[in-house]
């Protein structure tokens, strides 16, 4: 069956990251704007929530797609009940060669060990600062790094592989630049930057608030000097680059001033059961519709066939080209990233 897929497709997808949860225990400016998810939001009910067992079917079939990679996210994925027995699942399933979460690292104090036994290759940890005063202005919530520290710490001591994900946004947190650097270069721990993204359509965006890849590069470099090193794998959205004094690396994700549309391997599902083929998408298709109304694993198969190969996303690609663009975008609190 999987051959038979993998013939249909001109690009196999590899990553497939899905939202357990729409819930998150800190905001941030990026994702979660305190004007709109402000104490009153309205969350999801569980019912509306993907069951572990629907998810576990569904990436048996996304397996067949080439889907090597899953990455669990929100809202806050560790405040799901009982990640590790969905994580211990997914490890059994045949193809799928990584596990990941993507976390503010709060609750991996109490949490690392287990998901590391469950079968968790990796963390990639929020961190748009590493000094209090800027980091609470990004948060929304007056959150110091304290406890996202001893999160990481409790990752690296479980033996987790550690991302730190650093969302450069100027006037907010640029000067955190080098301070992040300097000190993820001691702990050897791999720093990404990402270039501030007009995801979503209440995060404020507008490109003068983007530090792009090359200034980014730039400033570390008069400090540390780089090299460029090759991509992992084809469709790795990071440039990477390594101090030339040490084993420690960087990497930058520039989707606003270098678009990576035409290598794209990634599929998203929402923590309802929509399937995303962008991060700028402005509407998904019904998956949850599909499992819950007594469809086959032929029948779904079948139509994520026809999705995935009658994908055109180039939302990136038209921005940089200045063309008109969707006015309602997905937002990454209830997509995940």
């Amino acid at each position: 069956m999987k051959n038979y897929v993998l013939d249909q497709l001109e690009r196999p997808m590899k990553d497939l990251r899905i939202s357990v949860i729409d819930q998150c225990n800190f905001r941030c400016t990026y994702c979660m704007p305190a004007e709109v998810f402000g104490e009153d939001y309205r969350f999801m009910h569980g019912d509306e929530l993907l069951s572990f067992d629907e998810i576990v079917r569904l990436v048996e079939i996304f397996a067949q797609f080439g889907v090597e990679k899953i990455r669990l996210t929100g809202g806050e994925p560790l405040m799901r009940k009982n990640l590790d027995e969905l994580i211990y699942r997914l490890n059994q399933i045949d193809g799928i060669k990584d596990i990941a979460v993507t976390t503010n690292a709060v609750f991996l104090v109490r949490q690392a060990k287990k998901l590391k036994a469950a079968g968790l290759t990796r963390v990639n940890i929020s961190l748009d600062a590493i000094e209090d005063e800027v980091f609470q202005i990004t948060n929304g919530r007056g959150v110091k790094t304290k406890p996202v520290l001893k999160g990481i710490e409790a990752a690296r001591e479980a033996g987790l592989e550690i991302k730190i994900n650093m969302v450069v946004k100027k006037g907010m947190n640029e000067s955190q630049i080098l301070p992040m650097a300097r000190y993820f270069k001691e702990t050897g721990d791999t720093l990404r930057f990402i270039e501030f993204m007009d995801v979503g359509n209440h995060n404020g965006w507008n490109m003068d608030e983007v530090v792009s890849k090359k200034e980014i590069i730039e400033e570390i470099n008069e400090e540390m000097s780089l090299e460029p090193l090759d991509a992992n794998y084809y469709g790795e959205v990071a440039s990477r680059y390594r101090y030339a004094d040490s084993d420690s690396e960087i990497g930058v994700i520039s989707s606003v001033t270098d678009a990576f549309c035409s290598s794209c391997t990634r599929v998203r599902l929402s923590a309802d059961g929509k399937l995303f083929t962008c991060l700028f998408a402005s509407s998904g298709y019904d998956i949850r519709e599909m499992v819950r109304s007594g469809q086959s694993d032929e029948s779904i198969t079948s139509q994520l066939i026809k999705i995935w190969t009658g994908r055109d996303d180039q939302y990136s690609v038209e921005r940089a080209q200045k063309k008109p663009l969707k006015q309602k975008k997905i937002e990454m609190s209830y997509i995940g990233g």
